[in-house]
């Protein structure tokens, strides 16, 4: 992707520039997601902020903008034009998002939505079509999709800080479009006590939804809303297309395949591999580890012939972290059997939970990053804590486990799950 894009712009349109101290202000009462939101997205129409999808990708690979803070305000003639070009969801490719570039408007709740994507396992993505299909007919139509509107916002809501109704208006006001009421919609007996993650919240809350007036208020959000990119790639110009699972799929596939490739080759520099440090580099962005130069010292020494990462083992890679929490159950199986954790061991142990197939390369380098004490064995707490900082760049919304509460986290597992991890164990152990 080119950087340094300009917005460009046609007739009609200006920059706005917030005024400091407003930013500052609402930023009191922003969670770090609505500042990341607010500080990447480049685009206002009628007091709603956008991104573009060269916002997005900028604010999932870059660690700040490459521009000043500026919100250049569409007329609704700039906005009719940006959504007349989009491409129907049968067009779509993994490099959607730069082809369209500076030609898509995105809103915070589609922000959100998208960022549910990238940490997802391929299995789950048949999980969050039938989360969004409620009405069981194998597709899923404009209506549906915007239940997820209200369940972003609900769970926004519940989080907002004592303070200034003015400024939180204002923040709700620019984040959704539309002023609202704090009365819940949903049932939210104890969602309080424990923080969730949006797709748990995503979840829970679509199968209130059939049980809630949420549904019939769609028809409401859908009046009071612009159209946006993504509503109209999906559902059409008109918004009467219906969304099938395969497109669905690819969608959700073709996304997480073009951020790792924009990742990729912002290191390789045209090369068909990066370097084992850039590896390191990449994975250790967005975590919580404040010394990343033991674990890159660690590595230089351990693996002195550079031979690169891969793209396809890049992506494997990503692939399997999708798959986190299945593999810390199985790390949690070998930690019961007092095994030691070798690099076979993890290569198995990766195989077996997710289906993915890491290269010994891959698997050895991963070993000779995170191997600080150089036994040839992973402190897999450490490296599981460090990776879910990586998955979520860096906005886990669960506090950091210590061990008591680590195991608590694994033993609230169901029964079911364990059975069918424990069975998928036994049939791909069966196949090597």
């Amino acid at each position: 992707m080119a950087a340094g894009v300009g917005l460009g712009g046609g007739g009609g349109s200006r920059r706005v520039t917030e005024n400091r101290s407003d930013l500052e202000d609402l930023h009191l009462y922003a969670t770090p997601r609505e500042q990341r939101f607010r500080r990447f997205a480049s685009l206002e129409f009628e007091g709603q902020l956008y991104m573009t999808p060269y916002d997005f990708i900028q604010a999932v690979t870059n660690d700040e903008p490459k521009r000043a803070k500026q919100w250049r305000s569409l007329s609704k003639q700039e906005l009719n034009q940006i959504l007349m070009e989009t491409p129907p969801v049968w067009k779509g490719s993994s490099k959607l998002f730069r082809n369209l570039n500076e030609k898509g408007v995105i809103s915070y709740t589609e922000y959100l939505f998208l960022l549910c994507i990238l940490t997802k396992p391929h299995a789950g993505f048949r999980i969050a079509f039938n989360m969004f299909d409620t009405d069981g007919n194998e597709m899923v139509d404009k209506k549906e999709f915007l239940v997820l509107q209200e369940i972003f916002r609900k769970k926004n809501e519940k989080r907002e800080r004592k303070g200034d109704e003015e400024k939180r208006a204002m923040l709700r006001l620019q984040l959704y479009g539309y002023h609202t009421s704090t009365n819940s919609v949903l049932k939210t007996e104890g969602e309080d006590l424990v923080p969730r993650s949006y797709w748990d919240t995503l979840r829970r809350s679509t199968s209130q939804a059939l049980f809630s007036d949420l549904a019939e208020r769609a028809d409401d959000i859908s009046s009071s809303l612009s159209d946006t990119t993504l509503l109209v790639h999906f559902f059409g110009k008109k918004g009467k297309a219906e969304l099938n699972f395969e497109d669905f799929y690819r969608f959700m596939d073709n996304l997480q395949t073009e951020v790792l490739e924009i990742e990729f080759l912002s290191y390789s520099n045209g090369m068909s591999t990066i370097s084992e440090e850039d590896f390191a580099h990449i994975l250790l962005r967005y975590t919580n580890v404040e010394n990343t130069s033991s674990y890159l010292e660690n590595m230089r020494c351990r693996i002195p012939e550079e031979k690169g990462i891969t793209f396809d083992e890049f992506r494997s890679f990503f692939q399997f972290l999708n798959n986190l929490e299945d593999f810390t159950i199985a790390m949690q199986m070998y930690n019961f059997a007092s095994r030691s954790i070798g690099q076979d061991e993890f290569k198995r142990a990766v195989y077996v939970a997710t289906g993915v197939k890491l290269s010994p390369h891959l698997v050895n380098t991963v070993f000779k990053i995170f191997d600080v004490d150089r036994d040839d064995q992973l402190s897999y707490k450490e490296f599981i804590g460090i990776m879910k900082d990586r998955l979520n760049r860096g906005f886990r919304e669960t506090p950091k486990y210590g061990w008591k509460e680590y195991y608590s986290c694994v033993m609230t597992v169901t029964s079911e799950h364990l059975r069918d991890l424990w069975k998928q164990f036994r049939r791909r152990d069966m196949l090597r």
